[in-house]
């Protein structure tokens, strides 16, 4: 069959199972949108207010569904708004295809308008990206794209399209059951070339031997006082399951990265939540007493580490990952097992007793029991009453997004996110107005389920723009904004670090959050006080139950502080409490 371009793309993205994108059209991507609104009753297209957004909704989709997320900007301004989407997406292992309009073929390289080098510019973030100077190319590209989003260690991908090749036509030939080489996309097995498969060859097929895990099995039978450090690995292959069995075989207490949130249970007793710079008292002190660290699907960022040549410096590493460049890339590993994080537990766990003892004498839950002073401040409306009351209402089943600052710390602490996929937040790269745009994306990839965002004032003005994107697709969020006025963490390191010297960090302006959800026609609600924040939160759950968007600003104690904070550059044992 002879189709455009365009219309090549879009059955190619159909043909991948995808059925939502995200995006914002313009001149270089024309004939593009000319084929989704010919098809939109195959394939759904949402409309954001800014192409960064597009990224973040396509990231927070493939977060919550372990799906390849996809979107779409134009040429120039266009594709360059997608780049910090496509960083964070990068920085914390999420499939994602980023799709580009470009100046045509010829005009290539000559500052044509709207002309950027968008794969040159793109190139650190991506694992591979392509340009498409070839119409009969398309399908094939589309292919590898999704093949490389997916395998191995995930993360986004980028294909320019030239306006000509949109345009010209080639030959569309769907894909076939015969394949020389066994790779399933929506359920159906595609015809790829050599070079596809030494694309997908490079990106995950490397795989642990049975003395991998024996070595594995033999250190753990050695240990004493094991901890498991889990990531979010953990939650991309699948191994959740697993990892519980593990540790109880173990007896060892489970540490959670701030992505590995979601992949163990917090009520389960040998759970002992955030580890690293912000984590509780409990993870950081079994980190640094064990003399075992099983790390599962982690990759020691310095967010946990602090000083890595500090970091559980009495204990031997054994470290699980489908990446061999993550080992020994920040702390020195015993033992290392690459490959599919699900498939190594499995086998190791045929090689370990049904339970191990250990040394760990009553230390854990005395260590649980230390929290802070500061989370408990008497303060007329306190962080920590506005998350666990929204856990209350919410429940187990809810989607928990968040943006940047010190409400992301807060909710990680204390929301008890007790399923995989559940915690959407930006980790690696820590993106101010990463939140609506993510929490809008999940929300349309699981329409049954409750999604709340947690997001900050300083954060909430970067993104604020998609309540209009909630508002026209009926997408129902609840949005609780902690509002201190300041740009809270960044205070906060000034107030411990810099003598309360507070540049640039006071937000007293406007907007009013309130009216501006008005302006939006959304409900919005203020609460300075638990009486008035419940109040608020029962007004603003029944809107949501009615398929709106409700916004609750919470305002808050701008002093508040996210506490334990490790000191940089200092042991994580070592943690300012108040």
């Amino acid at each position: 069959m002879q189709y455009s371009g365009a219309r090549i793309l879009i059955e190619a993205l159909i043909e991948q199972g995808v059925d939502t994108v995200f995006g914002y059209p313009g001149g270089a991507v024309l004939f593009i949108y000319d084929e989704l609104f010919k098809h939109q009753d195959r394939i759904r297209h949402i409309l954001v207010s800014h192409e960064q957004h597009a990224a973040h909704a396509a990231d927070g989709y493939a977060r919550s569904t372990g799906k390849t997320g996809v979107c779409i900007a134009t040429s120039g301004p266009g594709a360059t708004n997608l780049v910090t989407g496509i960083a964070t997406a990068a920085m914390d292992s999420v499939p994602l295809v980023a799709i580009t309009g470009n100046a045509t073929v010829p005009l290539l390289g000559k500052d044509s308008f709207q002309e950027v080098d968008i794969t040159g510019i793109t190139m650190p973030v991506v694992k591979h990206n392509w340009i498409v100077k070839d119409v009969n190319e398309l399908a094939e590209i589309i292919r590898e794209a999704f093949i490389v989003a997916r395998s191995g260690r995930p993360g986004p991908v980028l294909i320019d399209l030239p306006k000509d090749i949109t345009a010209h036509t080639g030959e569309w030939i769907p894909g076939m059951e015969k394949a020389s080489f066994p790779v399933e996309f929506a359920g159906k097995r595609l015809v790829l070339s050599a070079r596809a498969r030494r694309l997908a060859e490079r990106n995950g097929r490397l795989t642990f031997t049975g003395e991998d895990i024996d070595r594995a099995a033999a250190m753990l039978s050695a240990s004493r006082r094991p901890v498991i450090y889990a990531g979010g690995g953990v939650i991309i292959s699948g191994a959740c399951g697993e990892l519980t069995s593990l540790a109880e075989r173990l007896n060892a207490p489970v540490a959670l990265s701030l992505m590995g949130i979601g992949a163990f249970p917090p009520e389960h007793r040998l759970c002992t939540g955030l580890i690293g710079m912000h984590g509780t008292v409990a993870s950081n002190k079994a980190i640094q007493k064990a003399d075992m660290v099983v790390a599962a699907g982690v990759r020691f960022s310095d967010r946990v580490t602090s000083q890595a040549d500090k970091f559980a410096k009495s204990a031997k590493i054994l470290h699980f990952d489908i990446d061999p460049a993550e080992v020994n890339k920040n702390v020195r590993s015993d033992a290392a097992v690459i490959g599919d994080l699900k498939a190594a537990l499995e086998q190791l766990l045929k090689k370990l007793p049904a339970r191990m003892e250990t040394e760990w004498n009553g230390e854990i839950n005395s260590w649980k029991a230390h929290i802070p002073k500061a989370h408990h401040r008497k303060t007329a409306l306190h962080p920590r009453f506005v998350i666990e009351e929204t856990a209350r209402r919410l429940g187990y089943d809810a989607i928990v997004a968040t943006d940047v600052g010190q409400h992301q710390i807060w909710a990680a602490q204390f929301y008890p996110v007790a399923r995989p996929r559940s915690f959407i937040s930006s980790g690696g790269l820590g993106t101010m107005g990463f939140g609506l745009g993510a929490a809008i994306g999940a929300k349309i990839a699981n329409p049954s389920r409750p999604v709340v965002l947690f997001t900050g004032d300083g954060s909430f003005r970067m993104n604020c723009g998609e309540l209009a994107t909630a508002k026209n697709y009926g997408v129902p969020l609840l949005i609780v904004i902690c509002n201190n006025r300041v740009l809270g963490m960044v205070r906060q390191l000034q107030n411990l670090f810099s003598e309360g010297r507070y540049a640039e960090t006071t937000l007293d302006r406007p907007p009013d959050f309130v009216k501006l959800a008005e302006a939006y026609g959304l409900p919005g609600y203020r609460a300075a006080d638990e009486t008035s924040f419940a109040s608020a939160l029962d007004q603003a759950l029944a809107d949501v139950a009615g398929g709106s968007v409700a916004v609750v600003e919470a305002i808050v104690d701008q002093n508040e502080k996210a506490l334990p904070m490790v000191p940089g550059g200092r042991p994580i044992d070592e943690q300012i409490m108040t």
